[in-house]
């Protein structure tokens, strides 16, 4: 599992590049590209936090909506045996897929 940035609810990576010799990396969860790096860890998660606040600003002064990661919704493309598997199991349970699918992935995240 690799480690992860948080700040103002956005999420970066952490990466080390040898050529470089440099910690950097990348907001996850957005179409953007925001990228930052960093000679520390300290370095690092402030270039991270930098790089957020720049972001948000530059959308406010443009009027425009900042992305939001994680809104909520996603696709997931599944064999039709396993979409029909669990379509019976959330009718048999008397739940809806949706509700089957966010326990199932609340299961696995509590681990």
């Amino acid at each position: 599992m690799s480690d992860l940035l948080f700040y103002k609810n956005y999420n970066g990576t952490v990466e080390y590049s040898k050529e470089d010799d440099c910690l950097f990396g990348k907001v996850v969860g957005i179409k953007s590209l925001l990228s930052y790096e960093g000679d520390s860890v300290r370095e690092l998660e402030q270039d991270f936090k930098n790089v957020i606040d720049d972001y948000l600003e530059d959308c406010k002064e443009r009027n425009l909506e900042p992305e939001q990661p994680y809104k909520g919704t996603f696709n997931v493309r599944i064999s039709p045996e396993l979409h029909r598997n669990i379509a019976i199991y959330a009718i048999e349970h008397g739940k809806s897929l949706n509700a089957v699918v966010e326990e199932a992935i609340g299961n696995i995240c509590r681990q």
